[in-house]
């Protein structure tokens, strides 16, 4: 018999500022590191453009994968790599920093709703000083499945089996086999799947509330015990989440900004490559 997985932990999100002064929500980030292999979860959700609109100028990392999904408006990704991408309504962008890259994102549109969000995945110990990466999918690329009774998930990072159903992203050579997924439930509905017993399973709900014990509220972070079971079921409004797995890396993290290494030497050695020209 699986074991069903609970609710062991509620984080609510809280206001913070990035880049040049864009507003956003996080509910974990910087120095919270026990949600194993996922560092920071960031939401980014206004129509003031004074919220948004100085974006993320150019900036580095090491040490990390970043995954960003868009539900309304977009960025322009530029990176040390020669990369120049539109991410638009709907779709995903994935970038590996490995050793190292400098990246920007600045915001496509200068009024209305800016709406979507920003995970960093740690990498492994042996795969941090690997060469940088990037791939982008626009929303018709990302697999998206209507279930019967009203629920519609999309992946936007990683595989999932819902249902006998498959659905793999082009988005899914991530560290620690993280996956995601975008969870759309109606009142009262309810999604159930069976997921490895060890694996880390969160859940940030941006829109309406879990109907669990106890109960997940908008712009909440739900983090679950082992197990091989878990079941989702909305409240009387719906809810709509992010749905985060991965498996632990159980290695030692030491984070100094956009640096997340497993050493203070490494963090150190990492600064000293930035301001010396030598990080990517």
């Amino acid at each position: 018999m699986s074991t069903p997985r609970r609710i062991i932990q509620i984080l609510s999100a809280r206001p913070s500022t990035d880049g040049d002064g864009v507003r956003i929500q996080r509910t974990i980030g910087q120095n919270r590191h026990d949600m194993d292999p996922f560092l920071m979860v960031d939401e980014i959700r206004s129509e003031n453009r004074a919220d948004y609109v100085g974006g993320f100028p150019p900036h580095p990392h090491r040490g990390i994968e970043t995954l960003t999904y868009m539900i309304a408006g977009g960025f322009v990704h530029e990176d040390s790599m020669g990369h120049r991408a539109e991410l638009r309504d709907g779709g995903a962008q994935w970038m590996s920093a490995g050793r190292g890259v400098i990246h920007s994102e600045l915001p496509l549109i200068q009024d209305g709703l800016l709406h979507g969000f920003q995970l960093w995945i740690n990498l492994a110990a042996s795969q941090k000083m690997k060469p940088a990466a990037y791939k982008q999918a626009a929303r018709e690329e990302l697999p998206t499945l209507s279930l019967s009774n009203g629920a519609v998930v999309r992946s936007f990072g990683g595989s999932w089996q819902i249902e006998g159903h498959m659905l793999t992203s082009p988005l899914a050579d991530f560290s620690a086999n993280a996956r995601t997924l975008d969870v759309i439930l109606p009142a009262n509905g309810t999604l159930a799947m069976s997921l490895p017993s060890e694996d880390t399973v969160l859940a940030y709900v941006f829109e309406g509330s879990l109907a669990s014990t106890p109960i997940v509220g908008s712009q909440q972070l739900a983090r679950f015990s082992q197990g091989e079971q878990l079941v989702l079921q909305a409240g009387e409004k719906g809810a709509r989440l992010l749905l985060l797995a991965g498996t632990a890396l159980q290695e030692p993290i030491v984070q100094y900004g956009p640096f997340v290494m497993n050493t203070e030497t490494e963090i150190q050695q990492a600064i000293d490559d930035y301001r010396n020209n030598r990080l990517v």
